[in-house]
């Protein structure tokens, strides 16, 4: 359950519960993240066992997890430009597991392309939870060249991603956050 908390400088992205009383920040989430998919990547890459034959049927195909992470990517970009963190969190969160199924699901993709976008990942999370727009989009430039790298890395330096450069998003979702003038 992702919870925010009032502080001073304004409200704190909780983020998840864990197990017992305590609490994990945002950024530790994308930390744990960032080791479970490395430590589950590398048990499924050094496993004997094959997949089953559902599971193979029901992982969805790389293109689809990638295309929800250029979604996620976009959306995350336009909430932070918007300066509605509750949803550039959200976004996050989302695109943190669309890149874990990448990994978990292709044992292709080297654990080593997943886990060197931890660093632009907490740079994001940290961006959002100060509600720092020029950090936000320093660290989503940062996130960006990741990406491109992986593609090239993989072979697909073809599939370029950008920030974002128009003024309005190409999409039906309003960005601005609740109580602020929104247009329908």
């Amino acid at each position: 359950m992702i919870q925010r908390k009032s502080t001073a400088r304004g409200a704190d992205i909780q983020g998840v519960q864990s197990a017992g009383n305590g609490r994990m920040t945002l950024k530790n989430w994308c930390v744990v993240l960032a080791i479970s998919v490395g430590a589950i990547t590398s048990a499924i890459a050094q496993s004997d066992f094959p997949p089953s034959a559902s599971a193979k049927q029901e992982a969805p195909r790389l293109v689809e997890v990638m295309g929800m992470a250029q979604l996620e990517h976009l959306k995350l970009w336009y909430a932070g430009k918007a300066k509605n963190w509750d949803l550039a969190a959200y976004e996050l969160r989302q695109l943190t597991n669309s890149l874990a199924e990448a990994a978990i699901f292709y044992p292709a993709v080297p654990v080593s392309n997943v886990t060197t976008m931890k660093e632009p990942l907490l740079s994001i999370a940290d961006a959002i939870a100060a509600g720092d727009d020029r950090k936000f989009a320093a660290s989503m430039r940062v996130l960006t060249d990741g990406c491109n790298a992986c593609h090239s890395s993989m072979g697909r330096g073809f599939i370029a991603i950008g920030v974002p450069t128009g003024g309005q998003p190409p999409a039906n979702q309003i960005f601005s956050p609740p109580g602020n003038s929104r247009k329908h």
